[in-house]
């Protein structure tokens, strides 16, 4: 087919675009704004546009399918331009449902580990040769690309998030997929430019359910409560498959699983990944999948990008970049780090990166969310606030809402690193949170820095 795609630039969307490419599909896009690593990685397949912008010429009536990325407005030229054409018009989710319409749709949703868990069900299928394709949040070791579509391949793999589709569908993702099997990792309240209140969020998930397939699999984490009143109440019929965080034990900081045939040790840490292995497990059993072919391939299992990723470690010292950024997230990332290392000084840092949490109503919901560090740091961008259109914030505001002293919030990346520098000693980790870079810092170099 000949595809144009609207918005080529984003994280999703550029791995659609060399998936689609790969397929053997004549591709196009155009964007206004192309970051690193997409621009590499389109002008290294062809696929990068020619001019930043959006260019109406580019959509010509020969087109048989336009893909409409998420943060294309409703008033971009080149939709208007398709719509009056009467181009077939799709969002990315939609256009996925339409690829895998056919197959068995598995669907890793939930507020926070969609990833990791989406990513331990690829490794594991990797690992015991069975095809699948998939669309998953971060780069995985072993795969080359986020997104694989193919002819052959039974299963679609899709990690599900509760972001709106499109400019012209403002609903979630997730309620595009109807899975045949999903997990649903648990329910945190985020993403508030969108969803203004918990409840509202909550029900989208309530409406995620009633959209699985007629005899849907639902596996769910029961220790969540929220999560477990949501699936327990759905009236629809799914077959409901509760599940929960596995023994384990904690080794010179190494996680060991106790599984029937003795101890199993992971290279992933924390507690809520424990928690994330189980749903992956029963996911990649109702797959077809055996436990002890799974156990044996987890234990290779080394995370997804950025989250809790080793960026380098000495003999003392230990730096790790997480995505956290939610409050839930950040506090159980935390936590692991803690659980891993005790006895060890905890440094960790934030950024305040999201609408959510640079929104002065929402900042109290971090309330002791760093209160297990011993050393707690947050960085803000004033002009980060600015863009979002947002009320400006001050430190004193996010140190109340932390409960931490206001000499530690910084709006200066540079004052941030050498705050953490001057933290350095023996038997320290450093735990650097952020969905964004610290406004384009190489937070490698940070972390070279720290162990030098």
């Amino acid at each position: 087919m000949k595809i144009h795609m609207i918005a080529i630039g984003g994280s999703a969307m550029h791995n659609l675009a060399l998936a689609l490419r790969e397929a053997g599909h004549m591709i196009t896009g155009s964007d206004d704004e192309i970051f690193e690593p997409s621009l590499s990685r389109l002008r290294n397949a062809g696929l990068l546009p020619n001019a930043i912008g959006w260019y109406p010429d580019k959509i010509t009536s020969d087109l048989d399918l336009v893909i409409l990325g998420m943060h294309a407005r409703a008033d971009n030229p080149e939709l208007l331009r398709a719509r009056e054409l009467g181009l077939k018009v799709l969002s990315y989710p939609e256009f996925l449902y339409e690829h895998s319409k056919d197959k068995t749709r598995v669907v890793i949703a939930g507020s926070h580990g969609k990833t990791t868990v989406t990513s331990m069900v690829m490794h594991v299928c990797r690992a015991v040769g069975l095809e699948i394709d998939y669309l998953v949040g971060a780069l995985v070791k072993g795969f080359d690309t986020m997104v694989r579509l193919s002819d052959s391949a039974e299963f679609m793999l899709i990690e599900g998030d509760e972001y709106p589709a499109s400019a012209l569908q403002l609903v979630p993702k997730f309620h595009f997929y109807k899975p045949n099997i999903t997990a649903i990792t648990g329910i945190a309240w985020d993403h508030a430019n969108v969803f203004p209140t918990e409840e509202v969020y909550v029900d989208q998930f309530r409406k995620y359910i009633e959209l699985c397939e007629h005899g849907a699999s639902v596996v769910y984490f029961a220790e969540d409560v929220k999560l477990k009143t949501v699936v327990e109440g759905a009236q629809n019929f799914v077959k409901k498959v509760p599940y929960y965080t596995p023994s384990y034990e904690v080794r010179s900081g190494v996680y060991h699983l106790l599984t029937d045939d003795g101890p199993l040790p992971l290279m992933v840490i924390g507690r809520h990944n424990m928690a994330n292995l189980e749903a992956a497990r029963w996911i990649c059993q109702l797959m077809g999948i055996q436990e002890r072919d799974f156990y044996e391939a987890i234990t290779s299992f080394e995370g997804a990008a950025k989250r809790l990723q080793l960026l380098g470690k000495n003999q003392n010292t230990q730096v790790y970049l997480d995505f956290a950024h939610a409050p839930s997230k950040v506090k159980a990332t935390l936590a692991a780090v803690k659980e891993s290392f005790p006895g060890k000084k905890i440094v960790a840092v934030l950024e305040l990166h999201t609408y959510s949490s640079l929104s002065k109503e929402f900042l109290p919901n971090y309330q002791h969310a760093l209160e297990g560090a011993d050393v707690p740091v947050v960085y803000f961008n004033p002009k980060a606030v600015e863009h979002k259109r947002l009320p400006a914030l001050n430190k004193e505001e996010v140190a109340d809402a932390f409960s931490i002293p206001v000499e530690n919030i910084f709006t200066d990346a540079s004052e941030v690193l050498k705050k953490l520098l001057a933290e350095r000693a023996s038997n320290t980790v450093f735990l650097i949170m952020t969905s964004g870079n610290f406004g384009g810092v190489d937070l490698k170099n940070w972390a070279d820095q720290l162990l030098a």
